[in-house]
């Protein structure tokens, strides 16, 4: 306390700018964490494996596959493999995917419209799936 003609003054206590941040960022940090950890388990349920550039280019391209496309995804690769298709283009409504069928892993992948201007080399088969 402060005393200045008579009147006796006391400085206000103001947060520390940085304790507000630090907290906000804790929060977000926090979201993050959870929004990650959902996505993963998700990406857990799939029938086949994303490689970590496949995830990347999913989440950057907002891909979005549902469950049931994924799943009819996967049984046609397994009909592509039996017919001796090691790396396969899938074509979907929405989306292309660059698939390798012995390790069931999608490499990459790319919005419908991104594709139509692309070459893809090094596959051996084509999955259409139009639904």
């Amino acid at each position: 306390m402060t005393k200045i003609n008579a009147f006796t003054y006391q400085p206000l206590t103001i947060p520390s700018h940085t304790e507000s941040v630090s907290k906000q960022n804790q929060k977000r940090n926090a979201q993050k964490s959870s929004f990650s950890e959902s996505l993963e388990e998700e990406y857990e349920k799939l029938p086949l494996k994303l490689s970590k550039h496949a995830r990347e280019r999913i989440d950057e391209r907002d891909i979005h596959i549902s469950q049931t496309e994924w799943n009819l995804i996967h049984s046609k690769m397994q009909e592509a493999k039996k017919m001796g298709i090691n790396d396969s283009l899938v074509l979907t409504k929405d989306a292309a995917l660059v698939v390798n069928m012995p390790n069931q892993t999608v490499i990459t992948a790319m919005g419908l419209e991104e594709a139509n201007t692309r070459i893809f080399s090094n596959i051996n088969g084509t999955i259409v799936i139009n639904h």
